[in-house]
């Protein structure tokens, strides 16, 4: 499996943490950090999985 390294932005809501990816548009909430980042990252990945970009295409 390839790794790929993306942006994380957390903020904090009330007593939730939001974590934002903005390269991918995926975003998730828990509430530690660790949580959030946990969530974010399998909502990361099942939605690459599902649109794989580009990059991840192959070419004729």
């Amino acid at each position: 499996m390839k790794t790929r390294s993306f942006t994380v932005i957390i903020s904090k809501e009330d007593d939730m943490y939001i974590a934002e990816c903005p390269e991918v548009g995926t975003v998730d909430q828990g509430e530690t950090i660790e949580q959030a980042v946990a969530r974010l990252r399998e909502a990361t990945r099942l939605y690459l999985e599902e649109f794989p970009t580009c990059t991840q295409q192959r070419i004729p």
